[in-house]
């Protein structure tokens, strides 16, 4: 069962046949209200017409036993006086309820023979005298009549009568609710028998119309198993030709599938591309070692300990690059720029050019140790290549604090100004490793920018070699 209902095919064909069902119930039980109602409200009709008819008729003048009363299994009729009297009722009325009194017919009193079988004299009780008053205003109750044996269930209309010889008189009047008994079985019994039938077809399309729908999401899922079991981040899911959520969901999964495959070979490269570099001077460094164990006066300590730095430093940079990959926040300390910059430059030795500086006092916010490594590997850089001259430039710029180290060497072509911020890219292969590095000071000042909420890029400089522009977010700017 639990099993069942995890499934969203499932879950949406209860939703909507609850829902189905809790409108159909509401909508079945105004109609039948609707249909008692006003049902109900015809036999209140026919009542007050029968009820006023007999009033009008007491109103006259004419005597009771002259009254012209409805049929009794049509309507039946009481009229009593203001002492609870029956003083005319509908032939062949076994029994009544639901007016004033249960009595089926008047009493001795009442009758014709009780005068003796003479002509009551004008004025005497039951004899036609003045006009009276009929009230406009009826009561309505609900009763029920034998009539011939036959009971049924009816409306019953109450009017009060004034007459100035007979005293208040009340008529009952009733209309039967057969027909609204019948009204609302039937339709009850249409509703019990059609709302199982709608909600089964309700049921069977939305499962359906989900099965049809949800057809994407299980080629979706055996195409990321398929996946998962193969770990072949190549393969991707199909994409429906629709413009809705699932393909949405589809394309979104084939973006992420690529960005993953993207970044398993990149990590792929790293770690090959590391490898290799390491092997160098690692082999280079052993070799030196056993000549040494072997001829110690041979050693070429100057050799071991350059390759034991070059190792440091590619260690370094492995570290800084992992780091940088988990995402390692920068830290949030102050750093001034140009004060930041002369004493980085105090700090290096054995430079073959020298440096110029325009420095503008701008301050930044970030890890220290970070920007330094960032400058120091735009240094080397230009050191490298560089003719005669090396300049480095800050400034303010808006919302941004611009850091700028150029050369005036042969610059970077253009078609290579992005590829030489991927890692382990060297431009130049004729360079031996110890000249050129392992290609990663680039890669590791760009993905610092990055994390500081900047950019890093390399254009043409004026004096036609590449200038390197560092972009970061002043807080100076964000605070004024």
């Amino acid at each position: 069962m639990r099993r069942l209902f995890g499934s969203v095919r499932a879950r949406a064909t209860l939703g909507a046949s609850l829902v189905v069902a809790l409108a159909l119930v509401a909508a079945g039980a105004a109609v039948l209200f609707s249909l008692r109602a006003n049902l109900t409200g015809q036999a209140d009709g026919r009542a007050d017409a029968a009820a006023r008819e007999v009033a009008a008729q007491l109103v006259a003048g004419r005597p009771y036993d002259d009254l012209d009363l409805p049929d009794a299994d049509e309507s039946p009729v009481q009229v009593v006086d203001e002492d609870g009297e029956v003083v005319a009722a509908g032939e062949d009325l076994e029994r009544i309820s639901g007016t004033g009194t249960d009595a089926v017919g008047p009493g001795p009193a009442t009758r014709p023979a009780d005068s003796g079988g003479k002509k009551p004299e004008p004025g005497e009780r039951g004899e036609p005298g003045e006009p009276g008053e009929i009230d406009d205003d009826a009561e309505y109750t609900d009763g029920s009549a034998t009539v011939d044996g036959e009971s049924a269930d009816y409306r019953f209309a109450a009017v009060e009568v004034s007459t100035p010889t007979r005293g208040d008189l009340t008529v009952y009047a009733g209309g039967s609710l057969t027909d609204e008994r019948s009204a609302v079985s039937t339709a009850l019994t249409s509703m019990l028998i059609g709302f199982p039938l709608l909600l089964a077809v309700v049921a069977g399309v939305t499962w359906l119309v989900t099965r049809r729908a949800l057809r994407p999401v299980a080629a979706i899922t055996a195409e990321m198993a398929a996946i998962t079991a193969s770990e072949d981040l190549a393969r991707r899911v199909p994409e429906p030709d629709t413009h809705d959520e699932i393909a949405r969901l589809a394309r979104t999964t084939n973006e992420t599938l690529t960005a993953l495959q993207t970044s398993v070979e990149r990590q792929r490269r790293f770690v090959a591309d590391a490898s290799h570099e390491l092997r160098s001077p690692i082999a280079s460094l052993r070799t030196q070692l056993e000549v040494g164990a072997a001829h110690p006066e041979l050693l070429d300590v100057d050799g071991a300990v350059e390759d034991t730095v070059r190792l440091q430093e590619l260690a370094a940079d492995l570290l800084l690059l992992a780091r940088l990959d988990a995402g390692e926040r920068p830290g949030e300390a102050r750093v001034e720029l140009a004060a930041f910059v002369r004493e980085e430059l105090s700090q290096r030795t054995g430079d073959p050019h020298d440096v110029e500086l325009d420095l503008g006092s701008v301050e930044v916010t970030g890890s220290r140790n970070q920007l330094a490594r960032v400058l120091g590997n735009l240094l080397d850089n230009a050191q490298r290549h560089a003719r005669s001259r090396v300049t480095v430039t800050t400034r303010a710029e808006g919302a941004w604090a611009v850091l700028q180290v150029s050369d005036d060497g042969s610059g970077v072509p253009p078609k290579e100004r992005e590829r030489i911020f991927e890692r382990f890219v060297r431009l130049d292969d004729a360079r031996t490793r110890d000249e050129g590095g392992a290609g990663l000071g680039l890669a590791i000042a760009r993905d610092v920018a990055a994390r500081h909420g900047g950019t890093l890029g390399v254009e043409r400089a004026p004096s036609g070699g590449a200038l390197f522009e560092l972009r970061l977010p002043s807080p100076q700017a964000s605070a004024d």
